[in-house]
């Protein structure tokens, strides 16, 4: 008799302690959620690091030349040199 009790209570010991490893916090299952979290969250940072790269060689660029200065100037600012003529072009098929 005194040997069933202590087979169950290292029976429910083991299952408390898989318990823990797969399910609580901790456990494989929220280490598998990290790792996920973590793989995402790395993914996003280099797509950033990509986009800083792009933009400091676009910082550089207007640093050093005034051709991508002016082409800038041209395209978000619609500016036009001296002796330039300008052509606005308007289209009839709109609604």
């Amino acid at each position: 008799m005194r040997g069933r009790i202590i087979i169950a209570a290292l029976a429910l010991m083991l299952l408390g302690l898989q318990w823990r490893l797969w399910v609580a916090d901790g456990g494989v299952t929220h280490a598998h959620t990290l790792q996920t979290q973590v793989a995402a969250l790395e993914a996003e940072i280099e797509q950033l690091r990509q986009r800083n790269g792009r933009l400091a060689a676009e910082v550089q660029d207007l640093n050093v030349g005034s051709r991508a200065l002016e082409a800038r100037a041209r395209t978000a600012l619609g500016m036009i040199e001296q002796d330039e003529t300008f052509y606005l072009v308007v289209s009839t098929d709109g609604p």
